[in-house]
């Protein structure tokens, strides 16, 4: 029964507070910092502010970090904070490559060597995890990766790097603290300069990515998936009626569901707002035009 009682209290009371507050009530007691150190905690906590109507945007800037609250959609400027990065090193010298559910993925780019770390901004939190591989053949245009958590409840992160023509996929554990290399799709060309990658969006156990390649007429945008469970990858298609070219394709998760917003340039410039369900892309009901 006391068992019960502790399960109730973190899991249905304090997973519901801010992470600064819920950083504070670790220093209660040893069993109370166990407690809201596990990873299932952090994946119910994780849940329910990624529920919540206001969101965080940080920006880099040349030599600032600037996070801004998002309130029902409207930014509220009022409230910019500026946060340090735990590096000595400017902003500038910083690549997001990905982010999860408050963590963020970036790149620090060296003269010497690049480091790839991950940060959680709220809590001032961060681990360096690359290893000499990264360091070696990081590419800013090239390398992209996403985040997700296992069936385990341990945290991977996904990097891909494009090097010489070859697409290279690996894994990080956040429990082994190792990368492993992954098997990348055969006979594609994604690992050519002439294509582009987008970072990661997660949804719905995939990270989708678009691959895509303006250099050489009449264009082409391919989608990239990668499903977390067996972690392997995909391609799948955009439908012939959003072919347009030149055509830009942005990922963004709403409600847990993967959207699309496509751009298009032909007499105007329009974007439209797409949504992936029942493996179909169909025209959301928010759509803009400018």
């Amino acid at each position: 029964m006391e068992r019960i009682v502790d399960d109730m209290m973190f899991e249905e009371i304090l997973s519901r507070l801010p992470a600064k507050v819920v950083c504070q009530f670790k220093c209660v007691c040893k069993q109370w910092c166990y407690e809201l150190s596990t990873p299932k905690f952090v994946l119910i906590h994780t849940r329910r502010l990624s529920n919540l109507l206001q969101k965080k945007l940080l920006s880099l800037n040349e030599h600032t970090i600037v996070v801004d609250n998002i309130v029902s959609g409207n930014l509220e400027v009022a409230t910019r904070k500026i946060v340090t990065f735990p590096y000595d090193v400017q902003p500038s010298r910083l690549i997001i490559i990905g982010s999860f559910n408050g963590l963020i993925l970036l790149c620090i780019r060296r003269t010497d060597a690049n480091e790839l770390v991950l940060w959680n901004p709220t809590i001032r939190r961060f681990k360096l995890i690359s290893d000499d591989y990264f360091s070696r053949y990081f590419g800013r245009h090239d390398d992209t990766g996403g985040m997700y958590v296992d069936e385990h409840n341990d945290l991977k992160v996904l990097h891909i790097n494009c090097f010489a023509g070859a697409v290279t996929a690996r894994v990080y554990s956040r429990h082994n603290d190792s990368w492993r290399k992954l098997s990348f799709l055969k006979g594609c060309l994604f690992g050519s300069s002439f294509y582009s990658w987008s970072h990661g969006i997660y949804s719905g156990k995939t990270i989708y990515f678009t691959v895509s390649n303006y250099w050489i007429p009449p264009g082409e945008c391919n989608i990239v998936a990668f499903d977390v469970i067996s972690e392997s990858f995909s391609i799948l298609r955009f439908p012939e009626r959003i072919q347009v070219n030149p055509c830009q394709v942005h990922f963004l998760t709403i409600s847990d569901r993967l959207h699309g917003i496509v751009v298009r340039y032909s007499d105007e410039l329009t974007a439209e707002l797409v949504k992936y369900e029942h493996d179909d892309w169909i025209t959301d009901e928010y759509n803009s035009r400018q």
